[in-house]
């Protein structure tokens, strides 16, 4: 009940946090790709942002990788898939855009397997993927935006960039407090069930957490946002693979379950490499919606433990 309820909070914040994110981006007119997979990647993905802080600083590092891979493969196969069944029409898909971004996200998985064999997550690891974070951002900035795309009109935002910005801050701080209230209530599940805390935070809280993505990028659909709402799923999966996976033990090393942590990543992988076939197509329709829904639902056969 109570994890319901901080789930709900950091919805709703969200919400409101990615709203404002929106109306200050207007004033840096950037392509609205590169608007979803920055602001409003970061706007939707704070949970998992603040859920890797805390869990990393009550001790639950096994809550922190299998949130922020589980939002991975969460993002990447059901909030991805489906896209196109809320659309009036099929998002067109450009090729450069989908497959640079998935391609960093999978570059990101690899390297989060190298760092977590050894069963721990440390500063040093934490860092590191923060920077490949920033490192990946940069590129996709650089090589993403597709040629000669227009950046949008700076018009249409009423009030002040500061005053934005004050209200982003203040929506954040909401989802902080929200988030450390679904850690404490994961934990809790967890004993309860007697399911391993990576499992639970792989399908339990990455579910949660995934929320606001799932809710800001399925109303973008349906306002005719495609753009954004295609780069704030690529976006908001690349974040989780390096800087939610990354921030917590860059504050607070954890230990983790190596071995629960490398099959969510295989899971997480294949996911990301089936959301490559996107850049293969030219739009993104029901058929690879459903196909990613169902890949979805495979990936429960192949973590959650057998009696």
């Amino acid at each position: 009940m109570a994890g319901a309820a901080c789930a709900a909070a950091m919805m709703a914040a969200s919400g409101v946090a990615v709203r404002h994110a929106a109306a200050l981006s207007k004033r840096l007119t950037a392509p609205p790709f590169l608007i979803g997979i920055t602001l409003v990647a970061l706007g939707t993905d704070m949970p998992e942002l603040v859920n890797s802080i805390v869990s990393c600083r009550l001790g639950h590092g096994n809550i922190n990788v299998g949130d922020s891979i589980g939002s991975v493969f969460a993002q990447g196969t059901l909030v991805l898939g489906l896209l196109p069944f809320v659309a009036r029409a099929a998002p067109p898909v450009r090729r450069r855009e989908v497959l640079l971004t998935s391609g960093l996200t999978l570059a990101a998985l690899l390297l989060g397997v190298v760092l977590v064999r050894d069963g721990t997550l440390s500063r040093l690891d934490g860092l590191l993927l923060s920077l490949v974070w920033v490192a990946a951002t940069g590129t996709a900035w650089r090589f993403g935006g597709a040629p000669g795309e227009p950046p949008p009109r700076a018009g249409g935002a009423s009030g002040s960039a500061f005053g934005h910005a004050a209200k982003l801050f203040g929506a954040l701080a909401v989802v902080a407090a929200a988030a450390a209230g679904l850690v404490h209530a994961v934990a809790a599940a967890s004993a309860a069930l007697a399911v391993p805390e990576y499992v639970v935070g792989f399908f339990g809280a990455a579910l949660g957490t995934s929320l606001p993505e799932l809710v800001v990028d399925l109303t973008a659909m349906r306002r005719g946002q495609k753009e954004i709402a295609l780069g704030g799923v690529l976006g908001a999966c690349l974040i989780d693979a390096t800087l939610s996976l990354g921030i917590g033990p860059a504050l607070f090393p954890t230990p983790i379950d190596a071995e629960l942590a490398l099959r969510g990543a295989a899971v997480a992988f294949v996911a990301m490499a089936s959301a490559l076939m996107l850049g293969s197509r030219v739009k993104h329709d029901r058929w690879s919606g459903a196909a990613l829904i169902a890949l979805y639902v495979c990936g429960y056969f192949l973590l959650i433990p057998r009696p």
